[in-house]
């Protein structure tokens, strides 16, 4: 049809002698466009051309409904401007909107996204869950891979050919998605990108209720946040720059540069008893220099992770070196309205609507007041979020939502083998919302049973980057900076597998530390001039390499963390 019509287009110049070779390309494109209204086998909502915008070109934009309320969109290069590649873009948080990839379209990039089923305005957080056991699947899984099916055959209707190779990029539950699709859906990609993935759902946000659990117990004693001038709000936060200051100081140089990172906070061995012994409060007062006895268990607490009633560790504590990442998440203070603001819709309704079998959907407390008195003598049932028991995902009440939401299977052999897939993962370690140790555990844990523990022949087809100091999918005080989809490109297309990525932190402006990420197991080593670790003008990516500490990577190492309850 598209031949059809541009051979009209061009006749109709020849005859009139007005119409310019743009402008016959313009009418081609449109009606080309607009004919995938009629699209067969799906429902399409709207199909029109965009008039480029600043630095995104004119494209083809197509709405759609898969049934019955996903709803997804499609942009499509004008033909002349695609890369022959179609991309899947991933989602954030609970979805529920169309999210744009501007930036892949002006590359070339066919790019599909989709709400996951659900309208975050009129169901916001996780209230989309109540009593719609469709809706949840639609979210955990479902949605993703009909979109991608509608995605590819619009490309292809449009283009009159197929796409040449298959994308998915996303980080959080973008990440999670990724995952999701290599487990479920192993033939619809040949490449995933998957950053700080939030696999472990259920147990991340069972964990999330249980740290603020940990800040609202006792009355705020062990709130990591101070009243410093007694008017009841904490008006200071100092103590996570205390507290982050003295992890630093133990093992910050273990990697060979002082640079107020920590590149394997696995390696380093703090003890918050031990170690900020010096550091305690005399008795019966509270400063943001000092720390009290609950606020040292609190921050036990959150290295720990929570613990079940046998003392069993159901999702891993946060990474030492995150201390500042805390603070908008979890912690009371004077800047997120003295409640933690970010974490309660996320973590608080979920257990209300997408952790149980049987939704219980009660009204969350308004828990964001330090003066709050917990109704400890009130009806309040056990999923309040106040209430909840960590025991729960112990005792397999999450089961059947784990089953939906989770992406833990670690058998990849349809996606890495039999498909020829390739998956790049990546994960911040000062990631205080989704825990880089759970990644590196998930990772071990899909080598040993893809590739029966040989990490030689897993790191063909998947590798892990670490990015220290990096927090939730970017940011942080590290190197958190570069483009994640062309190491992915030539990985696939070229067979260059990424032996190192170069990341960069900025600030006004300027790059000021630069370094190799490099595939888990290996570290990124200073191997730049001696003496010269120390000095940031030294910290840049052709100062350091990539090795592994003890020699070849043929083998997989011990897990570091003790094994999720799922």
């Amino acid at each position: 049809m598209i031949r059809t019509l541009a051979r009209l287009a061009l006749l109709s110049t020849a005859v009139c002698g007005v119409m310019s070779a743009a402008h016959a390309q313009s009418a081609v494109d449109t009606q080309a466009c607009e004919a995938l209204a009629l699209t067969p086998n799906l429902t399409i909502l709207s199909a029109q051309i965009m008039p480029a915008q600043g630095s995104t070109p004119a494209y083809c934009y197509v709405r759609g409904l898969s049934g019955p309320a996903t709803h997804y969109h499609v942009q499509l290069p004008l033909p002349g401007n695609w890369n022959a590649r179609f991309l899947q873009w991933g989602d954030g948080g609970k979805d529920g909107d169309l999210d744009f990839a501007n930036h892949r379209l002006a590359e070339g990039y066919a790019v599909a996204n989709s709400n996951t089923g659900h309208d975050n305005a009129v169901e916001p957080g996780s209230q989309f869950g109540f009593n719609n056991r469709q809706a949840e699947i639609d979210f955990g899984y479902r949605s993703v891979h009909l979109t991608v099916m509608a995605g590819k055959a619009l490309a292809q209707a449009y283009y009159r050919t197929e796409p040449s190779y298959s994308y998915f990029e996303g980080c959080s539950t973008g990440g999670r998605q990724g995952l999701m699709e290599a487990q479920r859906f192993p033939y619809d990609f040949d490449g995933i990108v998957a950053g700080a993935p939030v696999n472990y759902y259920q147990a991340m946000n069972a964990a999330g209720v249980w740290w603020l659990q940990r800040l609202f117990k006792d009355d705020f004693a062990g709130n990591l946040a101070v009243d410093t001038d007694g008017n009841g709000s904490f008006d200071s936060v100092k103590l996570l720059d205390v507290l982050n200051d003295r992890v630093l100081e133990k093992c910050d140089a273990n990697d060979g540069v002082r640079d107020g990172l920590l590149s394997n906070p696995l390696s380093c061995e703090f003890e918050p008893q031990r170690d900020l012994a010096d550091l305690m409060c005399s008795s019966g007062t509270a400063s943001d220099s000092c720390f009290t006895p609950a606020q040292v268990q609190t921050i036990a607490d959150f290295y720990s992770g929570p613990l079940d009633r046998n003392g069993q560790t159901l999702y891993p504590g946060k990474a030492l070196g995150s201390e500042r990442d805390w603070v908008n998440l979890y912690i009371p203070n004077a800047a997120n309205g003295n409640g933690p603001s970010m974490l309660m819709g996320p973590a608080g309704d979920h257990v209300n609507y997408l952790f149980y079998e049987n939704d219980p959907g009660v009204v969350i407390p308004d828990m964001t007041r330090p003066t709050y008195v917990p109704g400890r003598n009130a009806a309040l049932p056990e999923f309040s979020w106040l209430e909840f028991d960590i025991n729960d995902l112990a005792d397999g009440k999450a089961s059947l939502m784990q089953s939906i939401t989770d992406a833990t299977d670690p058998d990849l052999t349809r996606f890495l083998e039999e498909n020829n897939g390739k998956l790049l993962l990546y994960h911040g370690w000062s990631d205080s919302l989704s825990s880089a140790k759970a990644t590196v555990q998930y990772f071990n844990e899909m080598v040993g049973t893809t590739y029966g523990g040989q990490m030689s022949a897993a790191m063909d087809s998947t590798r892990l980057f670490l990015a220290p100091g990096m927090g939730h999918c970017g940011g942080g005080a590290g190197p958190n900076n570069w483009d994640k989809l062309p190491a992915l490109i030539d990985w696939v297309e070229q067979g260059k597998a990424p032996d190192s990525i170069t990341a960069t932190h900025s600030s006004n402006g300027s790059i000021d530390n630069e370094r190799l990420l490099c595939p888990y197991p290996q570290q990124s080593i200073f191997t730049g001039p001696a003496g010269g670790a120390d000095n940031p003008a030294n910290w840049k990516a052709e100062n350091f390499s990539c090795r592994r500490p003890g020699g070849s990577w043929s083998c997989i190492e011990a897990p570091h963390i003790v094994s999720l309850t799922m």
